[in-house]
C-alpha cells in the first residue's frame, strides 16, 4: 500500500493539475529578487521599482538582494543553482548575455539554458554625448571628424566590458572609425571626466547624462534605441542619424532558474504585465531613464539569444577581455 501511495503521489506531481495547484497556492512566503550588481545601477533601480509594486499584488514581500561581484557572475550563479520553486529570481540586464564572452565561466551556468525567462521589464538606451569643445554637432559630423583624425578622439567608458564600452565598440565597427578607449571605474567617473573635458565623449545612460545635456555641459548627438527617446525628443536615434542598424539598449528583465514550473512563470509574468500598466510605475521608470518593454516569456528568451550572438560578435571583433 505504501509503495502504491508513493507511485500515486509521483503521478499526481507530474500531472498538469499539479502545476495548477502550485500556481493557485503560490506564493506563500517571501520571494527573493537577486540583483547581481551593487546598489544604484540600472538593474537595481528597475528591480526595486518592480519588486515593491509586485509585493503589494502578490501579498508577500519581494526582497531585493544585491549580490555583486565578478562582473555579475556571483549573483547569477546563485540563482542558477536555487530551488526551482519561484522563490528566487534574477533581475538580469544586458550584462547577462555579455558575461560568457568576457569571462571563462567554467561551466558554472549558461545565460540561456540555465534560466527560464519570466518577463522583460524595461529598457534604457545609451546616449552618445560629447564635450561642447568637440567641433561636431551631429553623428555624421562625429563620424567624419573621426575618419579625418583616426585615434584622436578619446571615449570614456564605465570599464572594460561595460555597456558603454560595448556601445562604443559597436559604433566604431558599424561606422568604421577608430577611437581611443579610456576605461574608468564606473559610469559616474566616466561622465564626470567628459564633462570636465578630460575625455571627448562617452556612450552613457540617460539618468547620468541628461542633467548635463540640459545644463549645456554635454552635447547629445544620438540615442541607442531604434526610436527617439521621450526624455530627449529632439535627439535623433543613432541609426536615424546615419549609422545604419545601430542599437544599444540596456534591458532589464526577470529570470527564474530553469525548470521552474510553467504555472509559476505564467503567474509572475501576469503580475509583471499588470505592474507595467500602472502610471506610477511608468513614471518611476521614466525618472530612472528607462521605459517599459513588453514581451512574452518566449519572446524574451528569443531576444536574449539574439542579443547574446550580437554582442559576442562585437566582443570577439574588438578583442575585449575582462581584466
Amino acid at each position: 500500500m505504501a509503495a502504491r501511495a508513493v507511485l500515486l503521489a509521483a503521478i499526481l506531481a507530474a500531472s498538469p493539475l499539479a502545476g495548477v495547484a502550485v500556481a493557485q497556492s503560490y506564493p506563500v512566503k517571501p520571494i527573493r529578487v537577486v540583483i547581481p550588481f551593487p546598489p544604484g545601477g540600472g538593474s537595481d533601480v528597475a528591480g526595486r521599482i518592480v519588486a515593491t509594486a509586485m509585493s503589494e499584488r502578490l501579498g508577500v514581500p519581494m526582497v531585493v538582494d544585491n549580490r555583486g561581484g565578478a562582473g555579475g557572475i556571483i549573483g547569477t550563479e546563485l540563482v542558477a543553482e536555487a530551488a526551482r520553486d519561484g522563490y528566487t529570481l534574477l533581475m538580469a540586464s544586458l550584462a547577462h548575455v555579455v558575461t560568457p564572452w568576457l569571462y571563462d565561466l567554467k561551466g558554472r551556468f549558461d545565460p540561456i539554458q540555465s534560466f527560464a525567462p519570466v518577463a522583460m521589464v524595461a529598457g534604457s538606451p545609451i546616449v552618445l554625448v560629447v564635450h561642447p569643445s568637440v567641433p561636431v554637432k551631429s553623428v555624421a559630423d562625429l563620424v567624419a571628424f573621426a575618419r579625418r583624425h583616426p585615434g584622436k578622439l578619446q571615449y570614456a567608458s564605465a570599464g572594460v566590458g561595460s555597456v558603454s564600452h560595448l556601445a562604443a565598440e559597436l559604433f566604431s565597427f558599424t561606422s568604421k572609425v577608430d577611437m581611443l578607449h579610456v576605461p574608468y571605474k564606473g559610469a559616474g567617473a566616466a561622465t564626470v571626466d567628459v564633462v570636465a573635458g578630460h575625455a571627448h565623449l562617452t556612450f552613457g545612460g540617460l539618468l547620468a547624462t541628461v542633467p548635463h545635456v540640459r545644463a549645456g555641459r554635454l552635447r547629445a548627438l544620438g540615442v541607442g534605441s531604434r526610436q527617439r527617446s521621450a526624455i530627449l525628443p529632439d535627439v535623433p536615434a543613432i541609426a536615424e542619424a546615419g549609422v545604419a542598424d545601430y542599437e544599444t539598449v540596456n534591458w532589464f528583465g526577470l529570470l527564474a532558474p530553469a525548470g521552474t514550473p510553467t504555472a509559476i512563470i505564467e503567474r509572475l509574468h501576469r503580475e509583471v504585465s499588470a505592474v507595467q500598466e500602472l502610471p506610477d510605475i511608468r513614471r518611476q521608470l521614466d525618472l530612472g531613464g528607462a521605459t517599459v518593454l513588453r514581451m512574452t516569456p518566449a519572446q524574451f528568451g528569443a531576444y536574449m539569444a539574439t542579443d547574446m550572438e550580437k554582442w559576442g560578435r562585437v566582443v570577439k571583433g574588438a578583442g575585449i577581455r575582462a581584466n
